[in-house]
């Protein structure tokens, strides 16, 4: 059965991916690194330490740091345990390099984790976003040959899941961490 369905996962896969020359190959490229978790946490992190904003816009960014931070730390242990080999491709080198691994997506996962925050916590206009970008970011990495299916679609229920629990945490994670909190 298993194999099976990792047959249909790669097929299904397979049909989304686009080639090189394809007029979409540079948005998709874009778009699939618009996820990368060093430029979340980077951007984020400059919206806190600089003091881009009011208090709230400075705890959101404290609770998105923390997340991402922890998000992409999870993910990582989790792909290092499960294994499952990235789809054979060209591009991605520096992912198939130092993470070779594909399920879950982490990229999916803290797209929807961002989401979920958003609508959570967050401004109005953020969560919009997110509701745009989201699947934009799921769908370029599969097409652009980094992912399978099932590799986002994990990624994406870890993510609802994350989200989720960082919400539930949020007033502890300002108690138990009052540095981070207090502008």
């Amino acid at each position: 059965m298993l194999q099976t369905l990792n047959r249909l996962d790669t097929r299904l896969s397979g049909q989304f991916r686009i080639q090189k020359s394809h007029s979409l190959w540079r948005p998709a490229v874009i778009l699939a690194h618009s996820g990368d978790s060093w430029l979340w946490a980077a951007g984020v992190g400059l919206v806190w330490l600089a003091r881009l904003g009011g208090a709230d816009t400075l705890r959101f960014a404290a609770i998105l740091e923390i997340s991402i931070v922890f998000q992409a730390l999870f993910v990582y242990a989790l792909k290092t345990v499960i294994k499952r080999r990235r789809p054979d491709g060209e591009w991605g080198e520096f992912y198939r390099q130092y993470d070779p691994h594909s399920f879950p997506s982490g990229h999916a996962t803290r797209a929807v984790l961002l989401a979920v925050l958003a609508a959570g916590l967050g401004p109005a206009w953020f969560a919009w976003v997110m509701l745009i970008w989201v699947p934009l970011v799921c769908v370029s990495r599969v097409i652009t040959g980094v992912h399978y299916l099932s590799d986002i679609l994990g990624g994406m229920l870890l993510g609802l899941l994350m989200g989720l629990a960082m919400i539930a945490l949020s007033p502890l994670l300002a108690r138990w961490l009052p540095f981070l909190f207090s502008f």
